[in-house]
This record gives C-alpha cells, sequence and structure tokens, in this order.
C-alpha cells in the first residue's frame, strides 16, 4: 500500500496526473448548497452553514462554498472531466452531495462523460429533528462508471444504505468530515490493489479508509491546514497497517 497528497488547487493538479492512473474517483466536493439568494449564498463561511454555533472545537474553515447553482455545476463539470481522463475504462466514480446539489451532481457527472448508475444514501442517526418539518437525516453519495463496470475484476455486493455518525470530539478532524466506517465500504468498490483518487481530501478519510482496505490512494487538498492533518492522518495510517502486516507475519 502507499499514497500520494497534493497540495493545491484539484483542477490544476488533475491536468498533471497521467491517464488512467485511478481505478475509483471517491470524493466529497464543497455543497455549495443554502440560501435562496446570493446575500444568503455568499454572506456565511462553511464554518457557518456546517457547525453548530454551541461546538467547543475549532476546525479550520475551506474555501470553494459560496458558488452559484450553475457556477457549481460547470466547476464540477470540468473537475469530473479530468477525473474520467486519469481513471481507468471500466473505473467508477462516487460523489457526495445532499438534495439540494443533487440534480447539479448528476448533470456535471454525465456531462463530464460518466454513466450515471445510481443513488447511494448515507443517514446520519444524530441529525436534529425540525420542527413542523421532516428531519434532514439523510446525504447521498452519486455514483456512476467509465463505460462498463468490468464485474469480473471486483465481484462484489455492496449495500445502497449506509448508517453511522459524523465523527464528534477529539475525531472530528473537518467541518464536513465522513465517517471512516462508511467510507471503508465505498472503497471497496475499487478492485483490490488499486487506486483511489479523493481530489476533494479533506482531512484525508477517503485515503485512510482506502489504505485499511489494501488500496492505494492519490489525493488532493486545497486548504494548507486540511492537507497537513489529512497527511498526518495518513502516515500514521500506513505505519500502522505495515506493523500489524509485519506482526501478523511474524506470528
Amino acid at each position: 500500500m502507499s499514497f500520494s497528497l497534493h497540495q493545491g488547487d484539484a483542477l490544476s493538479v488533475l491536468s498533471t496526473l497521467p491517464d488512467g492512473c485511478a481505478d475509483s474517483v471517491i470524493t466529497d466536493p464543497p455543497y455549495n448548497s443554502g440560501g435562496r439568494t446570493a446575500q444568503e449564498r455568499t454572506s456565511r463561511s462553511a464554518r457557518q452553514k456546517y457547525v453548530s454555533a454551541d461546538a467547543k472545537h475549532v476546525l479550520p474553515d475551506f474555501t470553494g462554498e459560496n458558488m452559484d447553482q450553475r457556477s457549481y455545476t460547470l466547476w464540477l463539470t470540468q473537475i469530473m472531466t479530468e477525473a474520467h481522463r486519469a481513471t481507468k475504462t471500466g473505473g467508477t466514480a462516487l460523489l457526495f452531495t445532499d438534495w439540494r446539489q443533487l440534480p447539479a451532481t448528476t448533470d456535471a457527472l454525465q456531462a463530464a462523460g460518466w454513466l450515471w448508475l445510481g443513488i447511494l444514501t448515507w443517514h446520519k442517526p444524530q441529525a436534529r429533528p425540525q420542527k413542523a418539518k421532516f428531519r434532514q437525516d439523510c446525504e447521498f453519495i452519486v455514483w456512476g462508471a467509465k463505460g462498463r463496470v468490468n464485474a469480473a475484476a471486483n465481484p462484489v455486493y455492496l449495500p445502497g444504505l449506509y448508517s453511522a455518525s459524523q465523527p464528534s470530539g477529539k475525531d472530528r478532524k473537518h467541518i464536513t468530515q465522513k465517517p471512516v466506517s462508511v467510507m471503508r465500504e465505498l472503497v471497496k468498490i475499487c478492485p483490490p490493489g488499486g487506486t483511489v483518487l479523493d481530489f476533494c481530501a479533506g482531512s484525508g478519510s477517503t485515503g485512510v479508509a482506502a489504505l485499511l482496505e489494501g488500496r492505494q490512494f492519490i489525493g488532493i487538498e486545497k486548504t494548507e491546514e486540511y492537507a497537513s492533518v489529512a497527511n498526518e492522518r495518513l502516515a500514521e495510517t500506513l505505519r500502522e497497517s505495515l506493523t500489524q502486516e509485519d506482526f501478523t507475519l511474524g506470528a
């Protein structure tokens, strides 16, 4: 197992990656959700959008959260076009999104040349109830493939529903961090020993899951603070995995 982590703009770094270097793209791009008007969309930072006012932890903010829907669709299309080039034929793509940006995300995936294959659901048990409304306790994962999936190369049977709470306390490293338990299931769409690419790596949860499941990882993260956190988590995971492997072989 191995990983490489690049700190920089996703589109710029993706353009430097060789053709067909990844088996699966699994990523959690900024949702750019909320707000019916330009003022509502642009007056709040990512932290203000996604972190409760009474939260005690201090997490770095991140950029790219204030695009309107048409700009977001164009941005994601451009990036997913580069990711398509960098993915092997028959490879897969999984993109997290919420209900507001679900149509934009499915449009961008298909406009970039991917075959849209469905939507997975991530259920969040600790979501807050809303008075006189339905609780928003789900986010979604749009997935597709570059051509026809080669089932013979990775004959897995994976669920379409995942339930786990967002990390909390000292385990919370990123504002929009996803549970490693969910990510470990998702990376199984990548063939064993294959390479997972995440162009919005955040604190590195996708990469941690990939390494734990015996996959290689290529990550890109724009925010310097989060790139540093991701690098530390990935290096620690790799060290622990290799130590465990040596222990097992020694036994």
